[in-house]
């Protein structure tokens, strides 16, 4: 899969009016995060028709100007409010306007907290980097946003002393902005290197034995796994050739560890490799090939008593679909449906891009397939769909929500057709 290049105009930062900062008791997680949700103001919108959708737009709006103000509060416990409530409101709702005017501002809250702020504080900026790239999309905007805090990522990625849940969060939304905003590819091997010197320090020693990482440590190493393998997805065939020589045959390491995570990730990791060696060769051999199959079939039928009866039941039915991945390539796919359309998650390339993008977006994914133009270029779905009284009733969803996708789906579709046009006049220039 190659991540679409598109250049956006480069809107410049709008400033809003004086919003109050929330107290600490208003600014709680539980309180914010109820705030921006749509339940109250979508039942109103329902009730009072157009007008009424108006006052709860504009009420949802002036509740997210107070978040952003929030993030510069002297309390840290009102700026990881105002981070989570910013993180809800961008996981389920396409704002794409909004945000766009807003990313310059809403960036240096999120540098100052990286910077700044503590464990937790800095583990929510992190998440809510990578929903900001996901909201803007695959252009200027957003690299302009990820320029900024690259740096600041790799080196809290890199520090040993930097807080671990930090640079658990780090690992995890490193991955998913260099995929959405990065232009260059030889800075996403650069950052795919960054994520390499933290999981082979899990590698087994070649006599089988395993290295003892405290279980904080092997989730960070876990993330830098799934993050390298997200990025593996876009590389270029002469990079996968020297991944594929480099790092396959040292992988299978990995399947050593303790923590079942890091074995599921490292199983998932060598299925994808597979499939990404078997479309450039479908004759592809591997020189060892049944120590790795042996080994992966071990996990699939997994008894060890000393492991927990929820990790085996998890690792076994990974490890039946790595086993059949590696030896057949086959992969068990999966449909996901969203309103009134569906899409097959049908290779291993396409769930661990789905995956990444499901952690941060969660129960709004669906939405985001529907309305997200990044999500539905990656995913080949199109321009979004328009929802008409119809269907609206039948998804029931309110008006106001109605009124949201649609908004997000008009602009989603201008903005193809100016694309299209544009290539048009490029055509007739040549």
């Amino acid at each position: 899969m190659k991540m679409p290049r598109t250049k956006k105009k480069n809107n410049k930062g709008g400033h809003h009016g004086s919003v109050h900062p929330f107290s600490d008791e208003d600014a709680s997680i539980e309180t914010l995060s109820h705030c921006s949700s749509f339940s109250d103001s979508a039942s109103i919108a329902d009730e009072g028709g157009e007008a009424s959708e108006d006052t709860a737009l504009e009420d949802f709006q002036y509740k997210l100007k107070g978040f952003i103000d929030s993030t510069v509060d002297k309390s840290a416990k009102t700026r990881q409010g105002a981070l989570d409530g910013l993180k809800t409101a961008m996981a389920t709702r396409i704002l794409y306007e909004f945000i766009s005017e807003r990313r310059m501002t809403i960036t240096d809250s999120i540098e100052r907290c990286l910077k700044k702020g503590k464990g937790e504080e800095q583990r929510a900026a992190a998440s809510l980097a990578c929903l900001l790239c996901i909201q803007l999309g695959s252009g200027i905007e957003s690299e302009e946003v990820f320029k900024t805090l690259k740096p600041i990522f790799k080196n809290i990625l890199s520090d040993g002393s930097a807080n671990i849940q930090a640079r658990q969060a780090v690992a995890t939304s490193l991955g998913v902005c260099t995929l959405v905003a990065e232009d260059d590819i030889l800075d996403v091997q650069a950052t795919m290197e960054c994520f390499e010197n933290l999981f082979t320090r899990s590698y087994a020693k070649a006599d089988g034995t395993c290295l003892s990482n405290n279980p904080q440590t092997s989730q960070l190493h876990t993330n830098a796994l799934l993050s390298w393998a997200l990025l593996l997805t876009i590389c270029t065939t002469s990079q996968i050739k020297d991944i594929l020589h480099k790092h396959l045959p040292k992988l299978p390491r990995l399947l050593e560890s303790e923590d079942v995570n890091m074995r599921i990730a490292a199983g998932e990791t060598i299925a994808l490799l597979f499939e990404l060696a078997r479309d450039m060769d479908c004759d592809f051999e591997f020189h060892d090939w049944d120590e790795l199959c042996n080994k992966l079939n071990s996990l699939a039928t997994d008894c060890n008593k000393h492991r927990a009866k929820t990790d085996k039941r998890k690792q076994r039915s990974v490890f039946r679909d790595v086993l059949k991945a590696v030896e057949d390539g086959d992969f068990q796919s999966e449909t996901i449906r969203f309103g009134t359309e569906r899409m097959n998650i049908d290779s291993w390339v396409r769930k661990r891009t789905y995956d990444a993008f499901r952690e941060f977006v969660g129960s709004g994914m669906n939405y985001h397939l529907q309305g997200n133009e990044l999500m539905r270029d990656v995913f080949e779905l199109g321009p979004p769909i328009l929802v008409d009284s119809a269907t609206m009733k039948a998804m029931k969803i309110s008006r106001f929500e109605r009124h949201l996708h649609n908004s997000a789906a008009f602009k989603a579709r201008t903005k193809a057709r100016n694309k299209f046009r544009d290539k048009r006049v490029d055509v007739g220039e040549f």
